[in-house]
């Protein structure tokens, strides 16, 4: 197969977690384009895919930086490659508010509006049928239970400036970062579902991954407790309903994006099943006009 035949997969966040599990499984199925902030660990992956007779590109890129977006999706496309899909699987949930580039909130600028700016500038880029995958979360849900248990009170959206701002609707977690993060996923949920009716050329899906205790996504949770999740809590996962591991995670990842089935607007479960996000964002009307505010934003950020 020469390399133009080779059909090419990118995906953001490889170095670590389920990122990089998801990484190593679609380098079996073509060249993966790795869009990471560190170019030293997009690095090691890359080498890590090639040693094993692959292929990997690596693309430095801030996802909470629209800036360092922008140069990178014009890198992706000058690349020139037979791309697809795309895996929107970076994401952070800081345990204190931070600013981005631009001053807004980095947990909703990372996890929203970096892969928001990403897909919308490659999707005239990818060719019929091709899949763009999010990874979502049920803590945007206020009604799913495990999320409640574990402290989060669902997506609290106000207005994509709002949550740009770090403002959410009161009555909310008090899990440091709580909102912020389960807003950006609500955020994720709504745009998948707007994308797919808005584009039924290209198919948009959602991932729950479930709770893989194993992973980096909170890194600045202190180290005792990072090691607790990687070590003990995470070799439990594969026993505990809605728990997960990256390798379980990555296989879920993979068989959405490569499904050959022509769906699109499915959010599917940790083990691969179809399921329902929230009342709120199962609304076409919500979804909208996150989309239409996501824009808005933007708007005045790119110019």
């Amino acid at each position: 197969m020469t390399k133009t035949e080779r059909k090419a997969y990118i995906i953001t966040g490889p170095t670590s977690g389920i990122g990089h599990r998801t990484a190593l499984e679609l380098a079996k199925h073509g060249t993966v384009v790795l869009v990471g902030r560190d170019q030293g660990k997009l690095g090691k992956v890359r080498e890590t895919i090639e040693r094993a007779g692959r292929h990997a590109v690596a693309v430095v890129c801030d996802l909470s930086d629209l800036t360092s977006v922008r140069r990178a999706a014009a890198e992706i496309i000058a690349l020139d490659l037979p791309i697809a899909g795309l895996v929107n699987n970076a994401g952070i949930h800081e345990m204190r508010a931070t600013k981005n580039a631009q001053g807004w909130d980095t947990t909703f600028a990372t996890n929203h509006l970096g892969p928001f700016v990403l897909t919308e500038a490659l999707m005239p880029h990818l060719p019929d049928g091709a899949n763009v995958v999010f990874l979502c979360s049920g803590v945007e849900d206020p009604e799913r239970r495990p999320a409640v248990i574990a402290g989060f009170r669902g997506g609290r959206y106000i207005s994509a400036e709002a949550s740009a701002r770090g403002e959410w609707k009161p009555g909310g977690s008090t899990l440091p970062g709580g909102d912020a993060y389960a807003t950006s996923k609500q955020s994720n949920l709504a745009t998948v579902m707007a994308f797919a009716r808005e584009t039924p050329r290209l198919r948009f899906n959602a991932v729950e991954p479930g709770f893989s205790p194993a992973t980096g996504l909170s890194r600045d949770a202190n180290v005792f407790l990072r090691l607790l999740g990687k070590y003990v809590l995470g070799s439990l996962a594969p026993f505990i309903r809605y728990w997960s591991t990256p390798a379980r995670a990555a296989k879920v990842t993979t068989n959405a994006l490569l499904n050959e089935s022509r769906e699109t607007g499915v959010y599917y479960d940790e083990r691969g099943k179809p399921m329902l996000g929230s009342t709120q964002v199962r609304d076409p009307r919500f979804q909208d006009r996150v989309v239409a505010e996501t824009r808005a934003l933007l708007s005045t950020a790119l110019t």
